[in-house]
């Protein structure tokens, strides 16, 4: 059975709450880490790499760096959407067993940066054990909203494993 317990980070220190970009897919809205975000940039072509995934839109390159970048609809078995002048690329800094990396996760539209406190974030309910939501770190209520935090190493770090040196280069 899967632990969907919260796994809030533990940086050492003792903070009340956490910053968090926040993005729609849809009509749910997700967050990330604010310290995870390397930049974001507006939707451009990819260059697509033969037999990927569907959810590996291809890869760009980002001064000189060659970034990996998932259609995060995709990844979620969300209903495709057209790429519009919202459409944004969220280039993040994840951790993999092959080091520190930079994925691009391509979101419908960012919304904003918001302070999470602590006696905000409630732990992801058990959703059923066929259900693999290990990706969901945990939840949060802001204002009249909830949000639901990413774990960014794990969800892309299935991208990023041993079959991945298509996209991360070899090591």
């Amino acid at each position: 059975m899967t632990d969907h317990t919260a796994k809030r980070p533990d940086d050492g220190s003792s903070r009340s709450s956490r910053q968090v970009l926040t993005f729609c897919l849809g009509e749910e809205t997700y967050g990330v880490d604010i310290l995870r975000v390397q930049e974001i940039r507006g939707w451009s072509p990819v260059t697509r790499i033969p037999q990927s995934p569907s959810h590996m839109l291809g890869v760009l390159n980002l001064r000189g760096s060659i970034v990996p970048i998932i259609d995060l609809r995709v990844r979620f078995s969300l209903e495709r959407a057209e790429f519009t002048p919202l459409t944004v690329i969220i280039v993040l800094s994840i951790m993999t067993a092959k080091g520190k990396s930079e994925f691009g996760l391509v979101v419908d539209s960012v919304s904003d940066v918001v302070d999470i406190g602590s006696s905000d974030l409630k732990d992801t309910p058990n959703l059923g054990g066929r259900l693999n939501a290990d990706f969901i770190q945990c939840l949060a209520t802001v204002s009249d909203r909830m949000l639901i935090l990413l774990d960014v190493d794990t969800l892309v770090g299935k991208d990023a494993g041993a079959d991945s040196t298509l996209f991360l280069g070899a090591a």
